[in-house]
């Protein structure tokens, strides 16, 4: 356990909510890995003119997902595909009794729920509040290419 002397917090800061504006990103995938959404997510920021709030992101889709990774080293991503596919193998020998549209449908499910549909990141300033190396991916989990459909929303207030 730390000491609270180690522990710092800012003073807290309010805005009344005043803008509430949403849009549709759809991206074509080129099937599993990741993309990275995040100039994409800040454009909607800028245009929205959004100022102090949160930006919600939310995936329509059960087999692909997002996620707030580094983006910095190609090579975490490379180790997140990795550690996806042993926890969740899409040969046909796993034993997935769902297979519906493939041996990787079921393994796409699973990997979803493990990773999530919905990320909601600070909007401070009018900018993202982003750690200096994260970005916000779309994980796509299944191997051929889909057209996906993220919600991007922001609550708070404006320029």
């Amino acid at each position: 356990m730390t000491s609270g002397k180690s522990v710092t917090r800012s003073a807290p800061s309010t805005v009344q909510a005043t803008t509430v504006a949403w849009s549709l990103l759809t991206v074509q995938t080129s099937g599993c890995g990741f993309i990275d959404l995040t100039t994409e997510a800040a454009k909607f920021i800028e245009d929205v003119h959004a100022r102090d709030g949160a930006l919600t992101l939310f995936i329509r889709h059960t087999s692909a997902s997002l996620t707030i990774q580094e983006n910095a080293d190609p090579s975490v991503l490379v180790d997140l595909t990795t550690v996806l596919a042993r926890l969740a193998p899409d040969d046909e020998d796993a034993g997935w009794t769902h297979d519906t549209e493939g041996p990787d449908d079921m393994p796409a499910h699973i990997k979803t729920m493990l990773t999530g549909t919905s990320l909601q990141v600070p909007v401070l300033g009018g900018a993202l509040a982003l750690g200096t190396w994260q970005a916000i991916y779309l994980i796509e989990h299944r191997t051929r290419p889909h057209r996906r459909e993220i919600v991007l929303q922001f609550i708070g207030c404006d320029q």
